[in-house]
This record gives C-alpha cells, sequence and structure tokens, in this order.
C-alpha cells in the first residue's frame, strides 16, 4: 500500500472504524458512504469523502430529502463523488426515511437503539425492508462501523481497548 494510501486507511482506522457516532447527519453520512462503496474500494471512499460531504450538503438529513430533480442531476454530473443513479436515487429516499424515522423514534440513533439488539441477518432484513440500496455487505459493514455489530477491531488490535471504553452497542 502506498503511503498516502496507508494514512488514509491508518485514520479511519484508528479514528473512525468502529466508534459509536452520536449525530445523525453523521451516522446518515457514514450510510451514504457505505451504500456508495458497492462494488468499489473503501480506499476510492475515502479518497472522495471530502467531496461526497461537500455535494451533499454535509450530509444534512433535511436538506437532502428535500433534493429535487435539479439537485439529483447535480450529484450525477459531480465527479467528485460516485455518479451511479441507484446511489443517488438511493441517499435522497433514504434521508426522507430518517425524516419519517426522526419523528417516529426522536432520531435515527434511537431507531438503531429501539432495535438492538439484533443479529446481522436481523439487521439486514429490517434495512432491506426500511432502506433502499442496503444489502448484506452494505449493512454489516455499516453497523460494525458505528459500533453495533462486534468485529470493526480484534482484541488484539489497539483500537479495541478505545473502543471498549465507548461502550458501543454490542457490548451492550
Amino acid at each position: 500500500m502506498k503511503e498516502p494510501s496507508r494514512s488514509l486507511h491508518q485514520n479511519y482506522h484508528d479514528n473512525h472504524y468502529g466508534f459509536p457516532i452520536h449525530d445523525d447527519n453523521e451516522l446518515f453520512g457514514r450510510l451514504i458512504l457505505e451504500i456508495n462503496q458497492a462494488g468499489l474500494s473503501w480506499e476510492t471512499i475515502l479518497k472522495k469523502e471530502a467531496s461526497f460531504r461537500e455535494a451533499y450538503d454535509n450530509f444534512d438529513i433535511q436538506k437532502i430529502a428535500a433534493y429535487t430533480e435539479a439537485d439529483r442531476e447535480r450529484l450525477l454530473g459531480n465527479p467528485g463523488i460516485i455518479r451511479n443513479r441507484l446511489k443517488v436515487n438511493a441517499a435522497i429516499e433514504n434521508a426522507k426515511t430518517i425524516m419519517h424515522l426522526q419523528k417516529e423514534c426522536g432520531s435515527f440513533e434511537k431507531w438503531l437503539e429501539l432495535n438492538h439488539p439484533k443479529t446481522k441477518e436481523e439487521w439486514v432484513k429490517l434495512f432491506k425492508k426500511t432502506f433502499k440500496f442496503t444489502g448484506g455487505e452494505i449493512v454489516g459493514e455499516f453497523l460494525m462501523s458505528i459500533g453495533y455489530l462486534p468485529g470493526a477491531h480484534d482484541a488484539s488490535c489497539p483500537v479495541y481497548k478505545e473502543i471498549i471504553e465507548e461502550k458501543p452497542m454490542w457490548l451492550k
């Protein structure tokens, strides 16, 4: 792995992967990134993360839920992100879904908490029923990356101890 790639992965691994996220917009942003990773390398997504953040209004759920056809075309024309119509449509529709979950449960995070604990298979079934473009890999990685499923780090990893101290949901 080249040095910039190693640094990119190292930063994500050491500071983000497996750590709980308590902000709905950031949770949604992670879901957008995981959906866009489908069929691509995580490195590609990490390199484009800042562009995703800019293109998708800093992952602001309310703004994205209100996107128009012009916004959809703007995203599809943006070379800084993944220009896949299904993935762009999923981001917009999933923002609308999360707004509904926020009204129903108080927040996206609370919805996740109310559905915890589940096996990976149960989570996948729930996500496929609730959200667009969410298969087994996407759901599994999303939930591991935010602390809802174990597996982001093993016990021999130095970051594991930090994550345990933050009390991820799979420990509760």
